[in-house]
């Protein structure tokens, strides 16, 4: 049961050093905690942990134009972050995810501010028909994370400028570009700001998990802190993420003033996990001299497999997927590499990678057809 809530804000706009707070805070959440970490990247397309960069941004393009490409631990597609959304991310133990509730905070959020919000898909929360927050998850050593957007104000010609999503992802939502499939909330709230938007998530998280306000802690992590400029009226600066937030508390009814309650930066060392995040190793991977490629889109998400084979056997393999399981990309590499290069052998290998009946009916025809 969760009986303390924590709001973690980062007032960074760097995304390796906001990715690297998510991770230190998924170690440090306690039993019975629940942290809404509050965070916001500067020109940055973030990637889901499995997905090919060169396939999903315009790398180069992003790179000269100063922007950052950064790939989270989560599965799912890639996105667009700038000073026009605000990231979230709820922390927890295992035991107490509950994606239904956790759903419930955004959707309760936004309805306060006169947003006509619903969930659709996988991973999507919509508004008039559009998308606005896509959703990603992440589970690790009896702790998980939900994480996404809330597209405030974002810059749409930047969306279409940096990602390029294959053509037949964008044909299985029924759009013919990016651009046409997503919405910013100001549309429906045209005096919508962050730090308003802020405000309703702290009120919707005390509510739905009906803790008093007065157990409601913030945490401030400051880290390299860095000053924003213009960006065409966005909200960046610290106060975009207030210091003292109003909410309603479950227990009194009552208008509260939630206490801030800080902890010192000290308390995360993000150094070393930055520079994991900031890593090529991280963020490209191994790039296969492969003598095999096929690729294909299923309703549980798209898929490429590279194999590197010699003699006719397989010496390495990558596969890219936006696939939601963060670590289906991985059980299959494993299974795949040192298998014979044939469609009895690769049929086992698919069987034997722990996935559900749908996807190995869908790996096992995609690799029998490229044979």
């Amino acid at each position: 049961m969760i009986q303390r809530l924590l709001l973690c804000r980062s007032r960074s706009f760097d995304p390796y050093e906001n990715l690297a707070l998510e991770e230190a805070l998924l170690s440090r959440v306690g039993k019975g905690e629940l942290i809404l970490y509050l965070w916001q990247n500067e020109r940055t397309v973030v990637i889901g942990k499995n997905q090919n960069p060169w396939k999903e941004c315009r790398t180069a393009l992003l790179a000269e134009e100063g922007g950052h490409l950064a790939r989270r631990l989560s599965g799912g597609g890639a996105v667009f972050h700038d000073l026009g959304n605000l990231n979230f991310t709820f922390v927890m133990p295992g035991e107490e995810y509950d994606l239904p509730r956790q759903l419930t905070v955004l959707e309760r959020a936004c309805r306060s501010l006169g947003i006509p919000a619903e969930r659709s898909g996988r991973n999507d929360l919509l508004a008039d028909g559009r998308k606005f927050s896509g959703n990603a998850f992440y589970k690790h050593n009896g702790k998980a994370y939900h994480h996404g957007t809330l597209m405030v104000d974002v810059d749409m010609e930047m969306v279409q400028r940096y990602l390029s999503p294959s053509k037949a992802k964008l044909a299985a939502k029924g759009v013919d570009s990016v651009r046409s499939r997503v919405v910013n909330l100001r549309e429906f709230v045209p005096d919508l700001t962050i730090p308003r938007l802020a405000d309703a998530l702290i009120a919707a998280l005390a509510e739905v998990y009906a803790v008093a306000a007065h157990s409601v802690r913030h945490i401030e992590a400051t880290g390299n802190r860095q000053q924003a400029t213009g960006d065409g009226g966005r909200e960046a600066t610290a106060k975009a993420f207030p210091l003292r937030g109003r909410c309603l508390s479950a227990h009194t009814g009552a208008d509260e003033v939630v206490p801030v309650e800080r902890i010192s930066p000290d308390e995360f060392d993000l150094r070393e996990l930055r520079a994991k995040y900031a890593s090529d190793a991280w963020l490209y991977g191994p790039k296969l001299p492969f003598t095999f490629s096929v690729e294909d889109r299923f309703p549980w998400g798209g898929v490429e497999i590279q194999l590197q084979v010699e003699s006719g056997v397989i010496q390495a393999a990558k596969v890219y997927t936006d696939a939601m399981d963060e670590t289906l990309a991985e059980r299959l590499e494993r299974r795949l590499i040192g298998s014979a290069f044939r469609g009895e052998a690769l049929d086992e290998c698919v069987q034997g990678a722990d996935l559900s009946d749908r996807q190995i009916a869908d790996l096992r025809a995609l690799l029998r057809k490229a044979l």
